[in-house]
């Protein structure tokens, strides 16, 4: 096929990142495809197929995501789109998460995210053209008591994101920020989120664990409908730099600016007395 790109997807044994590169391999596009195991992926996809790439990948560990930059390239010549997708939800209060259980999290949510894009940058810069998609979350936007790490972590996405596009647009590379609702994925099985150790009483954290499970098989987005989108978007000229994939996405960041419009209003004023007389 003419237009058949190279993509690079972590997180891809299950979830966006395992529908996503069914429908590229179903169009003929080239896909490599990590996990931290590859044979999840092989078990999940079958071995021998020619256009796809499993890799296990330590994504925390920067050289082992070089490594696997270098192999899709030895192995397809190029890549031509990045998704950041791979990730997991912390749920605790801010008092009850640990320093090491959010350390890990930033880990896995967002320098895994840039260990990719250092590392794919190089390649894009010399062939003038590539296409980063990063997976952020409505819950990027505004906080959710018991889930602020989760907050911390999807907003610094979209934070270096919009930096991102502004640094990579003369290399012709463009940056699209991913914001999904509630998606009927196994993020919300039991044990596919983590929740903090520590437990203290009257923080709403039990709570919102019990919701998330008995949520689960029930978000209602389609999985399909958002990995259409997503190759759609790559075969635009002018891709969005900001997605909100679902209704309630849409409804919860519409909400959000909303909100913050009326109060930098309503504090117009003295915002703006703070200069020097």
């Amino acid at each position: 096929m003419d237009n058949q790109k190279v993509w690079f997807i972590t997180g891809a044994s299950k979830g966006f990142g395992l529908a996503l590169t069914k429908l590229l391999l179903s169009k003929g596009h080239k896909v490599a495809a990590t996990s931290r195991n590859k044979e999840s992926i092989q078990k999940e996809l079958g071995e021998g197929l020619s256009n796809l790439l499993p890799l296990t990948v330590n994504l925390i560990d920067e050289a082992s995501v070089k490594s696997a930059l270098e192999q899709t390239v030895k192995r397809f010549g190029k890549i031509d789109v990045v998704v950041n997708n791979a990730g997991y939800m912390l749920l605790g209060s801010l008092e009850e998460v640990s320093a090491a259980e959010f350390s890990q999290s930033m880990n896995v949510n967002v320098f895994a995210f840039l260990h990719v894009i250092r590392n794919v940058m190089p390649y894009f810069r010399s062939q003038q053209s590539g296409h980063i998609i990063n997976f952020s979350s409505s819950a990027g936007y505004g906080g959710d008591a018991s889930a602020g790490s989760y907050n911390a972590v999807k907003a610094a996405i979209i934070g270096f994101s919009e930096a991102l596009a502004l640094e990579v647009a003369p290399f012709n590379t463009k940056v699209t920020i991913v914001s999904p609702g509630l998606f009927r994925t196994s993020l919300l099985e039991n044990g596919a989120f983590a929740v903090a150790e520590k437990k203290i009483e009257g923080y709403p954290t039990s709570q919102l664990t019990e919701a998330m499970n008995n949520f689960n098989g029930k978000q209602p987005g389609d999985p399909k409908k958002l990995v259409a989108a997503l190759l759609d978007i790559s075969e635009m000229d002018h891709p969005p730099l900001h997605l909100l994939l679902g209704e309630d996405s849409f409804k919860r960041v519409h909400t959000y600016y909303s909100e913050r419009k009326t109060t930098i209003e309503n504090w117009k004023q003295l915002s703006l007395s703070m200069s020097f007389e």
